[in-house]
């Protein structure tokens, strides 16, 4: 049977390749990045995927085609080369087996030349319209982020600079990062804002040193009032685009330019960042947002009710407030999917149906293991420093330890491949997943050594 000329052994490997992916990089990059990936067809050993935008294009070229190349090779499917279109070039690149042109295709194993479409733009990205000011609920964790957001806002020129924003995940750095620029363009309309994650920033970098365009980049981004970069800590070990966002950062600062910096940790504890970067950051206000109290997780339930007009009874908001502690997204998540199971199957709510619909998060929050527990207690049980699972050291005594916690954290989190990668010191995801295969072959080949990965993990779990 084939398919677009694809055969159905070829669709089946490829269905192979997709699951593993999905399982290696996480749900959460799978549906952003390579669930759009669409096999378009398989000729003379190359394998010729497409994707619907070229951002994305050039993302997954960069950060996932080598793997997807070792599993289209591992499959036992006689690929030699991987090719990446832009969905609307890929159609006609088809016709008559005719071979795609160099300008729109990106090999996974050797990157060819792009269409040179300059990036002119605004280089901003786009801001959630639910993310302003009003709808910040402030309470002692997060008041003091939250005041220093609105002097910034209200300011019209720099102060606090930069505003270093930290905190844990969802916990509202990036609700106050979106709120400072909607107020900003709202009522200062003529001072010039950027907001863009420090992953979109590297995007950019990249691209201009690819076309020779940093002259282009420099002007684009020393230009603004006011530049927002969310999750710094994206850019750790990355030294090239550290040393650009230095320079830029410089020049904004001296130009009296508004700098807002947004990361899971303090500048200090930034680990892969350059010294000088990490006292640069720390220059202005550093504004950390607590985890939140059971008073701000009941408060921010109850803003979310009346948003969705929910009838939801006190008792099952002070049992979320309780129970869901990790994160305000995950908080509101819940709510929503309650409310939602209420309206749609038409049942009120009460504790025994919230209990039964969030189950499985429920469970999830009982216990919940972080990478740097993971870490901590590897470290103590090899008798190395826990600066260690971070280093560059490569010594067996180190590099062993720290192979072990990047498979437990694997096994044990629900955290992606880079997200663990950077967890240990900014290393890529390529490097977490030898160290799953070697820490698995070990386990099989070595009595001893498993005893000592599985007494870790039932103490870890326990």
């Amino acid at each position: 049977m084939v398919n677009n000329g694809i055969s159905q052994d070829i669709n089946a490997r490829w269905t192979r390749v997709r699951g593993l992916l999905r399982a290696e990089v996480g749900d959460s990059a799978y549906k952003s990045w390579l669930k759009p990936l669409n096999l378009v067809e398989f000729s003379a050993g190359t394998a010729r995927l497409s994707l619907p935008t070229k951002f994305m294009r050039d993302w997954v070229v960069n950060h996932y085609g080598d793997r997807i190349s070792e599993l289209w090779t591992e499959s036992g499917s006689p690929v030699s080369e991987v090719e990446i279109y832009i969905h609307a070039d890929a159609g006609e690149s088809r016709k008559a087996d005719a071979p795609a042109p160099a300008e729109t295709a990106v090999s996974a194993t050797s990157v060819a030349p792009v269409s040179r479409d300059r990036d002119d733009g605004d280089v901003s990205g786009a801001l959630d319209p639910r993310f302003k000011f009003e709808n910040f609920v402030v309470g002692k964790p997060n008041e003091l982020a939250y005041a220093a957001a609105r002097r910034v806002a209200d300011s019209p020129t720099a102060t606090y600079n930069p505003l270093f924003l930290y905190g844990g995940v969802g916990l509202g750095k990036t609700h106050l990062m979106h709120a400072i620029a909607w107020h900003i363009r709202e009522h200062q309309p003529d001072r010039k804002v950027v907001y863009l994650s420090a992953e979109k920033f590297m995007y950019h970098f990249i691209r201009a040193l690819r076309f020779q365009d940093t002259m282009a980049f420099k002007e684009k981004f020393r230009s603004v009032d006011v530049l927002m970069i969310d999750d710094v800590q994206f850019i750790n070990g990355k030294e090239s685009t550290q040393e650009e966002f230095f320079h830029t950062f410089n020049d904004l600062v001296d130009n009296n330019r508004q700098v807002v910096v947004s990361a899971d940790k303090s500048p200090s504890d930034l680990e892969g960042m350059e010294e000088r970067l990490r006292s640069r950051l720390g220059w202005g206000l550093v504004a950390d947002i607590h985890a939140t109290t059971y008073e701000l997780r009941l408060g921010i339930l109850h803003a979310k009710k009346d948003e969705l007009q929910a009838m939801v009874p006190d008792k099952v908001m002070e049992f979320l407030a309780h129970k869901i502690t990790s994160s305000v997204r995950e908080l509101e998540g819940a709510l929503k999917r309650v409310a939602a199971h209420s309206e749609l199957i038409g049942r009120a709510i009460t504790l025994e149906t919230c209990q039964e619909v969030l189950r499985d998060l429920l469970r999830a929050s009982d216990r919940r293991i972080t990478i740097e527990e993971i870490q901590k207690r590897v470290a103590e049980h090899f008798n190395i420093r826990l600066a260690d699972m971070h280093s560059a050291r490569r010594s067996r005594a180190v590099a062993r330890p720290r192979q072990v916690a990047m498979y437990l954290s694997k096994q044990l989190t629900s955290r992606s491949l880079p997200e663990i990668g950077r967890k240990f010191g900014g290393r890529d995801h390529t490097t977490v997943m030898h160290a799953v295969k070697k820490v698995e072959e070990l386990r099989s080949t070595d009595s001893t050594f498993a005893e000592d990965v599985d007494l870790l993990r039932r103490m870890l779990e326990g």
